[in-house]
């Protein structure tokens, strides 16, 4: 994808994998602005989470049509993918579990299953779309402070097994073999949103933009005044600065871990990323950060790895094309990283390589800051 205007140096993806081409210029400093490009930005409770634009156009009225119509698109996935809402596609889907017939479904819950059953055939099971059940029992035991007894994982993890969920490919239709089965997306269903979200801004001819949606960030071409975007980059604490940024352009990031999202019962902390082979939150504190072309590949990438752990975790990353990985492992109270191979290639930098332009005067709606966890750093 070409860029617009005056080049200096520039990242993007070639081959799958993120490269740095530097020509005289430190990595995320300025070239010369593009004095028509206004920056905007957008904030709005979508999925349960803040979702936030910031896009580059040349007035308002570009801007607030190209973020309305964003939004728009993220709640038609919302209606699609959710496992809250008792009138989504994916509830419908559910509720015809166990009778016996493939459901013809919408080419958008279609993509993410097929990308689903994908990942759990690779992962071995470590992502896993069918994990609902056991989802939902942990759902209640955060509720309650209460640790699930163990007749009831059992009872509800022999409904988790992606092999349950057969694919018609010619007739875009999905059946749910045993009864009782309940997909849950929750490990997929954001990266496919920012994606999408970014292909919209493209089809209304906005190329430099961001879309973030809690650990999930989808990168256009860069700000008119940098060669990418300063992303920071798993941070030790909830409220801590990144270890160290990185500069990205036209590429897609998921970060997963349970630093935003636990349980303590009975003593002990449990993530909210349940195994599925287990029935159990993962008492790993850990941080996942993956890049790479797709959002959607990548956002299960997080998942799987952190259920993984980092040895096997990695390999997966290393064995998908264009994706790299850092992990961030607390073993007795200490931090442990680790990194895919193709992370070398991603461009650290300092925090404020160039100055930001002033926002523009966008039109955000209003939305709850009520985040299970707060989006990346981003610049």
């Amino acid at each position: 994808m070409p860029e617009t205007g005056r080049r200096g140096p520039r990242i993007e993806i070639m081959g799958g994998l993120v490269l740095a081409w530097v020509a005289g210029m430190g990595l995320c400093t300025a070239p010369p602005a593009e004095a028509s490009a206004v920056r905007f930005e957008f904030e709005q409770t979508e999925m349960a989470i803040p979702f936030k634009l910031v896009l580059y156009a040349a007035d308002a009225a570009t801007a607030n049509g190209a973020a309305e119509t964003v939004f728009c698109r993220i709640r038609q996935l919302n209606a699609i993918l959710s496992d809250y809402d008792p009138e989504s596609e994916l509830r419908r889907l559910c509720d015809s579990s166990g009778e016996g017939k493939a459901v013809p479904v919408s080419e958008d819950l279609w993509r993410v299953l097929v990308q689903a059953r994908a990942m759990a055939e690779r992962s071995e099971g470590a992502f896993d779309p069918t994990i609902g059940p056991v989802i939902r029992v942990w759902r209640l035991a955060r509720a309650f402070q209460k640790m699930p007894p163990q007749e009831l994982l059992d009872r509800t993890r022999a409904l988790v097994d992606y092999r349950l969920v057969r694919l018609v490919p010619g007739e875009r239709a999905v059946e749910l073999t045993r009864r009782g089965m309940r997909l849950d997306l929750g490990g997929i269903a954001k990266g496919y949103a920012v994606q999408e979200a970014l292909a919209v801004l493209r089809s209304r001819g906005i190329e430099r933009a961001m879309v973030q949606g809690g650990g999930d960030l989808g990168l256009g071409a860069p700000p008119p005044d940098r060669p990418g975007w300063t992303v920071g980059v798993a941070p030790q604490e909830p409220k801590g600065p990144p270890r160290f940024f990185v500069c990205l352009a036209r590429t897609f990031v998921a970060s997963s871990g349970d630093m935003w999202q636990f349980v303590v019962l009975d003593g002990k902390r449990y993530s909210h990323i349940v195994d599925p082979r287990t029935g159990l939150g993962l008492t790993d504190h850990s941080q996942v950060t993956v890049i790479g072309p797709d959002g959607m590949v990548a956002d299960a990438l997080a998942t799987a790895a952190s259920v993984l752990g980092p040895e096997k975790g990695l390999k997966l990353v290393d064995e998908t094309p264009g994706m790299a990985a850092y992990f961030v492992r607390t073993v007795d109270g200490k931090p442990q990283t680790s990194q895919s191979a193709r992370w070398k290639q991603i461009p650290v930098v300092e925090k404020d390589g160039g100055a930001a332009p002033a926002p523009g005067r966008g039109v955000p709606a209003p939305g709850r800051r009520d985040a299970a966890e707060p989006p990346l750093t981003t610049k």
